[in-house]
């Protein structure tokens, strides 16, 4: 007798394991359900399809030969039956049995499994204040409201955006509110920076003033109170604890949790999350039912501990390997490092593993190396700067994340995959030190970013570098009239000069090559920051300046990163 697979879930998990466990066991009967009637679709392109780079909604649903992914699709090309607009309401794991209701007719009906795969994917979590049911208040989770945003922009109906949420979707859909719609787009995040928790506030900085430079407003340690509406309940604006912000159209944007209900009723283990437990086979406490995808849990390989990635790339893999496991063939998922990667207008920002914050809230002992560098040979044309920053357990030498951001996207993308790839078998700065980068100078530097940024983070271990970073100095150099700072621009007299006309004494430029025999001029009763442009002559005249008992400090990224920050001076 073929053994019956029901697969509950249609969008990225769910065709997926279906797919594979068809094809590995062709006399397999397969059912898949979905309460939706649009199935397996790109849910990280919607963005993108709002924005105007994906035209229409099917190419969301499209295979590469351009045959949308439908009931009939799955029916023809993959022998696998499909119920759209059904919704799961109960299991029965004894009984190996699912109620399901068709959602067009109210009819119910008992589906038997051998074998059950729940994707039920994840919820937007949507704050509970006023006015959050108005018209033109919308979630990004599927493409029926992707379509309603696309439809209202299209008519011409939104001149004034607000996104509640700074993560991935919030500024995603504020780049294509304002790229392509020419929208007066505003961001309003309740924590202190953007990307919270994802990246650190030297890589946050940098991306919020590369989104102010193409305007869009943001507003951080702000918390949204209530959704304004006229009186006919259509929005009109969102008040904030600060401000009123006038608005067409609100995109709550504010995070997922994981849609879990289903199994949670039926008595399987549910994580400190909200989402399902699973082995790396992927099944649940219930050995013939399977998970994956936004509503299970994972484990951090970083870390060890529990963690959700609601990502797409992962959820595919993951699919794969139930597929296997369905049919009998051993396949393992160990994890996820955290890899992360997020298109900003034209630069993007990167991560994998723990930024600091987390790292810090999961007791790791940590220090951060930051630093600039050409993403190619320095001479070689139509090099950019990468900026890049590593968070590294001190005591083990540990790396735990590498995070960075750049205009020259897949050269930045190049270096966090190169570290994503090693993360989990526990490297160390040596290892990133030493890396082994494809070399040619329209490529990469002879000593590539990422080998310099592990040289940095060991300098800062070994207690080579006293680091200052950009939001300290920034206050430090707020405070400079106390006269305990001399800042000490170390690059030529022509980069110096407008510095030091307009902050001196307080901004004193001493070259490189004169530091050695003027460091009589130099305070013995004051701290000094170093500064140059990227932070290497700085830590070299750190290195000078060493051995004369002076207070010395040096500022990682230099001018170039406090300017990439969008600090004024």
């Amino acid at each position: 007798m073929s053994q019956k697979i029901l697969v509950i879930g249609g969008v990225a998990v769910g065709p997926k394991s279906a797919c594979r466990a068809k094809r590995l066991d062709p006399d397999a009967d397969v059912i898949m359900v979905d309460q939706d009637n649009i199935i397996s679709y790109g849910g990280c392109g919607i963005p993108y399809y709002v924005c105007g780079d994906v035209a229409e909604p099917e190419g969301l649903r499209q295979t590469a030969f351009h045959r949308v992914r439908d009931a009939s699709f799955f029916a023809e090309e993959k022998c696998i039956k499909v119920k759209t607009s059904t919704r799961a309401l109960k299991i029965d794991r004894r009984k190996q049995e699912v109620l399901v209701k068709n959602l067009e007719n109210d009819q119910e009906e008992i589906l038997s499994y051998d074998k059950l795969v729940l994707a039920t994917g994840s919820t937007p979590f949507v704050p509970p204040i006023p006015g959050a049911e108005a018209d033109g208040v919308s979630v990004v989770s599927n493409m029926h409201q992707a379509m309603d945003i696309k439809a209202r922009l299209a008519k011409g109906e939104v001149g004034k955006a607000v996104i509640l949420g700074a993560g991935a979707i919030g500024l995603e859909m504020g780049e294509a509110m304002a790229d392509l719609w020419g929208a007066e787009t505003t961001i309003v995040e309740m924590m202190d920076q953007i990307l919270p928790r994802v990246v650190d506030p030297n890589i946050a900085t940098m991306a919020e003033h590369h989104l102010e430079q193409n305007n869009i407003t943001v507003y951080t340690s702000e918390r949204a109170e209530e959704i304004l509406t006229d009186d006919n309940g259509k929005v009109t604006g969102v008040k904030t604890d600060k401000r009123s912000i006038e608005a067409d159209i609100v995109i709550m944007a504010v995070g997922v949790r994981p849609n879990s209900q289903l199994a949670a009723e039926a008595g399987l283990a549910i994580g400190p999350f909200g989402g399902i437990v699973v082995n790396q086979r992927m099944q649940t406490s219930d050995r013939n039912i399977y998970a994956g995808g936004d509503c299970v849990e994972q484990l951090c390989l970083v870390s060890g501990m529990s963690t959700y990635a609601p990502l797409g790339s992962v959820a595919n893999r993951q699919g794969r390997v139930i597929g296997s496991n369905l049919v009998g063939k051993p396949e393992t998922f160990e994890g996820v490092v955290g890899s992360f990667i997020i298109k900003l207008f034209n630069n993007c920002v990167a991560k994998t593993g723990l930024s600091l914050e987390m790292a810090t809230f999961m007791g790791y002992d940590a220090i951060v190396a930051f630093i600039a560098q050409a993403d190619k040979a320095h001479f070689y044309p139509d090099n950019e700067m990468i900026y890049m920053q590593m968070v590294v357990e001190k005591k083990t030498k540990r790396v735990l994340g590498v995070q960075g951001i750049s205009s020259h996207t897949r050269s930045l993308l190049a270096r966090i995959s190169a570290v994503a790839a090693i993360l989990k078998y526990k490297p160390t700065v040596e290892d990133i030190s030493n890396m082994e980068i494809p070399y040619s100078p329209p490529y990469a530097s002879a000593m590539d970013v990422i080998n310099t940024l592990g040289n940095a983070a060991q300098n800062l271990l070994e207690g080579r570098n006293k680091p200052v970073y950009m939001e300290d100095f920034m206050q430090l150099f707020a405070d400079r009239e106390n006269g305990k700072v001399m800042f000490l621009d170390v690059r030529g007299e022509l980069q110096a000069e407008p510095l030091v006309e307009k902050y001196g004494p307080h901004w004193v430029n001493i070259p490189n090559n004169e530091l050695g025999r003027r460091i009589d001029e130099l305070p013995d009763d004051k701290k000094i920051i170093l500064i140059c442009n990227a932070g290497s002559r700085s830590y070299d005249a750190l290195n000078i300046l060493q051995k004369s008992g002076k207070d010395v400090h040096n500022l990682l990224g230099g001018m170039n990163g406090l300017l990439r920050a969008g600090y004024k001076f």
